[in-house]
């Protein structure tokens, strides 16, 4: 395993972790509905409540963080806090805008014409003014929403859907030229691609393909897939679920490399550092920030 330093602890189950302009790393507390801010001495201070569950983040272009807000989980704790469904409270999913001076909140979006947002899960920005996010449904006993794929504005003035159905999308990042978006699905353990054609629109492939997406790839045995990033040579790490760790895909599609990391939940990844070569990874069940040195430096953002 390869040796990591813990950044801050007793988070309740950290997820979207963000790397500000100053070093400090922002991560969304889902059990908590907020965001916390970790400075690069550990301090930890909470930046904003967001209410519900705020869960993948992302910095704009404009220096505001773009939040994925699932409106609230019910939580197993017998062995370390996992999401257990939708709460009963639920607030309702929606895409907030927080400025990370003040904490100010201000919602964008809660749906995208008549279709409303169950629980969106996480979020990229692009270079055209917009973002794509997941929309990763619910589960209730014999009941099941499909997922989707949105692609919204940040100034909240547009709204439309750019792939379904998938079980589960969960993970999203775009290629270093920005033209291929890459969606993670949960429930299967798939990694999708998708050409884009414009903002907000992508090329689909003929049938049969479930999602509308090409298939990338789909590691062996029981990976479930959370969150992703992109690193500057086009590979996609992706954080992986029950194994606990980090598997590296080509944009081939094969499997670069593995890291384990000692929590089944192992949910999310972003770069920092002078040269993008320190990785940050939640370890969501044990509340843990961890980093770690990484071989290759990730996608510069934004």
């Amino acid at each position: 395993m390869r040796r990591f330093d813990i950044l801050a602890e007793n988070l309740q189950f950290p997820e979207g972790p963000v790397v500000m302009p100053d070093g400090a790393v922002v991560v969304t507390e889902i059990a908590r509905g907020c965001l916390t801010r970790i400075s690069m001495d550990g301090e930890i201070s909470m930046l904003a409540d967001t209410g519900g569950g705020p869960n993948g983040a992302a910095l704009g272009p404009d220096g505001m963080l773009y939040v994925c807000n699932n409106g609230g989980f019910s939580w197993n704790t017998e062995s370390g806090l996992k999401p257990h469904g939708r709460a009963e409270d639920n607030a309702g999913g929606s895409i907030q805008k927080v400025d990370p001076e003040t904490g100010t909140v201000e919602t964008l979006y809660t749906a995208c014409g008549d279709i409303v947002l169950r629980a969106p899960n996480d979020i990229v920005c692009d270079a055209h003014g917009g973002f794509y996010f997941t929309d990763h449904g619910h589960r209730s006993g014999r009941k099941l929403d499909f997922g989707a794929v949105f692609y919204a504005k940040r100034d909240g003035s547009h709204i439309n859907q750019v792939a379904f159905p998938l079980i589960g999308p969960n993970g999203i990042g775009l290629s270093p030229d920005g033209r291929t978006l890459y969606v993670a699905e949960t429930s299967s353990g798939r990694l999708w691609s998708y050409a884009i054609a414009a903002p907000g629109e992508v090329e689909t492939p003929s049938w049969p393909s479930p999602t509308g997406g090409d298939l990338l790839a789909g590691l062996p045995g029981f990976q479930r897939y959370d969150s992703l990033a992109v690193e500057e040579c086009g590979n996609v790490a992706v954080a992986t679920l029950r194994l606990g760790g980090i598997n590296v895909v080509s944009p081939k599609g094969d499997l670069v490399e593995r890291i384990e990391l000692p929590d089944p939940y192992t949910t999310n990844i972003c770069f920092g550092g002078p040269d993008r070569r320190t990785a940050y990874i939640t370890l969501s069940s044990t509340g843990r920030l961890v980093r770690m040195e990484w071989a290759r430096p990730g996608l510069l953002l934004s």
